[in-house]
């Protein structure tokens, strides 16, 4: 089978796309014919491994999986002798953001871990485009007490990340504010918020209002510029570590105080993440932002570059022809 491999930590130029055997399923696995797989943000970081942190889960001095990718849509083309879920002809869809090989042509994935059928009536690219991103912004909303008509900001409204935190807060009832580019403005207002901000013309830190939660869903403020418009018990959360790792110091030290949070939310529980999501595209209140930019298997570099450089829109589908 073909695939994107790598044997140590690269930038994305050294990523090479060769041929390996196809792997067999052991007892509690599938084997799943890979038709549309993304290329995110975790993929940068397993690639890389950067920053140093994530070597802990993919890889200590060099990546657990030659092999890239953490998501994928695709058939299953065989069951191991214990699978009790799933069988040959499903269409299923997962995510491991320890690296799962799914970059490539086949993969192998126990029925143990996160994996689902997809939705009826949902496409390979639209429901892959459902995994990684989304189950970050749940992992990052579900640290808050989210109530009806709390006051929230978005920054970062056409990432992968910050589009799906808009939909998830809105079927909450929540009272959105999202922040992106004057370009895109019309394209994060068909994700529902309440209001849009265009960065280059107001800067949101100082405006004169105030939240109950500010979601940095791009890692590009911080929670020291922030504090004018955090309500008197506001919560900051960044999908970044932060300068010098500050989300995590400051994370530690405001726990104990009574005002204002940094809280640095630890992604846990995929399938549940996955089922949730599921839920919400079945009541129709769910729909991944895709860039319009795609790539196949044999682009697979030049879509790492793309998604490292910062300029994607939402998911990058990576086809595996």
């Amino acid at each position: 089978m073909r695939a994107a491999i790598r044997y140590h930590y690269c930038s994305p130029e050294s990523l090479t796309v060769g041929e390996l055997s196809t792997p067999q399923p052991k007892a509690d696995e599938v084997l799943i014919r890979v038709k549309t797989t993304t290329v995110n943000r975790t993929d940068v970081g397993v690639l890389t491994g950067k920053p140093y942190a994530i070597r802990a889960f993919a890889g200590l001095t060099k990546p657990k999986i030659p092999v890239t990718g953490t998501d994928f849509a695709g058939i299953v083309e065989q069951v191991g002798a214990e699978v009790s879920r799933f069988r040959v002809g499903d269409r299923v869809w997962g995510f491991d953001d320890n690296g799962a090989g799914t970059h490539a042509e086949y993969v192998c994935f126990s029925e143990k871990k996160a994996i689902l059928p997809i939705p009826a009536g949902w496409d390979f690219p639209e429901i892959v485009a459902c995994a990684e991103a989304a189950h970050y912004a749940v992992n990052f909303l579900n640290k808050v007490t989210i109530e009806p008509g709390m006051k929230v900001l978005v920054n970062g409204g056409t990432g992968a990340i910050g589009s799906a935190a808009i939909q998830l807060l809105k079927a909450q009832q929540v009272e959105v504010t999202a922040v992106c580019f004057e370009k895109d403005m019309a394209l994060v207002q068909a994700l529902g918020p309440d209001r849009v901000i265009a960065l280059e013309k107001v800067d949101f830190t100082q405006e004169n209002k105030t939240y109950d939660f500010v979601l940095d869903a791009v890692g590009k403020s911080r929670f020291t510029l922030c504090i004018p418009i955090l309500s008197p018990k506001g919560i900051y959360i960044s999908s970044e570590l932060g300068p010098n790792w500050e989300n995590i110091w400051l994370a530690l030290f405001s726990t104990f105080g009574k005002g204002q949070k940094v809280i640095f939310p630890i992604p846990i529980h995929i399938l549940e993440s996955m089922k949730l999501i599921t839920s919400l595209i079945e009541k129709g209140q769910f729909r991944p932002l895709i860039d319009e930019r795609g790539f196949t298997l044999a682009q697979v570099s030049e879509a790492f570059d793309y998604v490292a450089s910062g300029q994607k829109i939402g998911n990058v589908i990576l086809e595996i022809p």
